[in-house]
């Protein structure tokens, strides 16, 4: 009987000690099996954009390089830099001592002129009293047919002289006039309304017009705004006149602009600015940019000229439908079908679905998932096939 205990003892010491070495194994294999972690995103319902990005240029809806038509020193400016002002107001004042001197050489050479006309209107009576009484004479045979042409002659040669004289009167007229406009071009106006954005010139310069009209201003009406915008070829069909579009500036790039574009140039902005030889040599590996042009309200100046402006299109927009990430995407089977994988009860199962607008951050899904799956975007481990 003591025998048999003991081989008893030893039968049950290795069982156990085999369970328990079995156990260790077990739970060792558990501990450092690799296990497949996926990277999914949920099949969610939202509204989806399709949009051409582009960058543009702020600019003055209208703006207005005010500049000195006649030569002399700025004795006076008005305005400056960011000042309001009305269509006619005084902006600047030039020395007129020039001018006025002009004015007065006119008008005394219109009164020299206006005064031998009054002594052709004289010696016209003389002449015509003269012809008048040789004409008489003449009739009645008692002057001589040489001294009757003569008296004709002289008649004639007055009323030619007052002729003349009146065509130089009329000339010197416009020579006043002339000379009062160049006095009152010393007087710098307004031509429109705006906002000064620029002053050139200053008070004591001496500004020269004798070849070109030097600017002392610069005036813009910024109640609208203007953007400018490049767009590629490669989108310029996706866009057309009163699409919708919405921008954001630098310093607000929280703060969405919303507006619809007004025009788009039928010439790239290349075609205006270079000669055509030069546009033709250097335009073949070039890209080409279309100006795409819309307005926007500034009641309150926040944007101002030459700001750079995140440009937006909005080509096609989708209301409360499936999306997914497009990163999912990744074999295509054509025809806008694709096969994706999505994680079912722990394992990925392959789907094929049908995909419609694509903005290439999200996609959307018209059949083959529901709201609320979850597609696989990436894994640590290479997928075995699903079913």
């Amino acid at each position: 009987m003591l025998l048999g205990s003991r081989v008893s003892r030893r039968v049950l010491l290795v069982i156990a000690g085999t369970m328990l070495l079995a156990g260790t194994a077990a739970a060792w294999r558990v501990l450092h099996t690799p296990r497949a972690d996926y990277l999914t995103a949920p099949v969610r319902r939202g509204d989806l954009q399709v949009l051409v990005q582009a960058t543009g240029k702020l600019e003055a809806v209208k703006s207005v390089s005010v500049g000195a038509q006649v030569s002399g020193q700025i004795t006076a400016l008005h305005v400056a830099n960011g000042d309001r002002v009305e269509k006619g107001q005084l902006i600047a004042e030039i020395d007129d001592s020039n001018q006025i001197n002009e004015l007065r050489i006119a008008q005394a050479a219109l009164q020299v002129f206006k005064a031998q006309r009054a002594a052709k209107v004289a010696a016209l009576k003389k002449a015509t009293l003269a012809y008048q009484r040789q004409q008489r004479l003449w009739r009645n045979d008692a002057s001589s047919r040489k001294a009757y042409e003569e008296a004709e002659a002289d008649l004639a040669t007055v009323r030619a002289g007052i002729d003349e004289l009146d065509a130089q009167i009329e000339q010197a007229n416009i020579n006043v006039e002339k000379e009062k406009v160049n006095l009152s071009y010393t007087r710098v106006s307004a031509p429109v309304a705006g906002t000064v954005v620029a002053v050139i010139a200053r008070e004591g310069q001496t500004v020269n017009a004798v070849q070109s009209a030097p600017i002392i201003v610069k005036l813009a009406q910024l109640d609208t705004m203007t953007v400018k915008t490049q767009i590629s070829e490669a989108d310029i069909t996706r866009i057309a006149p009163n699409q919708p579009l919405f921008f954001t500036i630098f310093a607000e790039p929280d703060h969405p602009y919303h507006a619809r574009l007004r025009a788009i140039e039928q010439a790239p902005e290349s075609l205006n600015k270079e000669e055509e030889t030069t546009r033709t040599d250097s335009s073949s590996n070039a890209a080409v940019y279309y100006n795409a042009l819309f307005d926007v309200p500034n009641p309150d100046n926040r944007l101002r000229i030459d700001m750079t402006a995140q440009v937006s299109l909005i080509v096609h927009v989708v209301k409360n439908t499936l999306l997914i990430p497009a990163a999912a995407l990744t074999r295509s089977e054509g025809k806008g079908r694709y096969r994706l994988q999505v994680l079912v009860k722990g394992r990925p199962v392959t789907r094929e679905v049908s995909i419609g607008l694509n903005n290439f951050v999200d996609a959307q899904v018209l059949s083959g998932l529901q709201a609320g799956e979850q597609v696989i975007l990436a894994q640590d481990e290479p997928l075995g096939t699903g079913v």
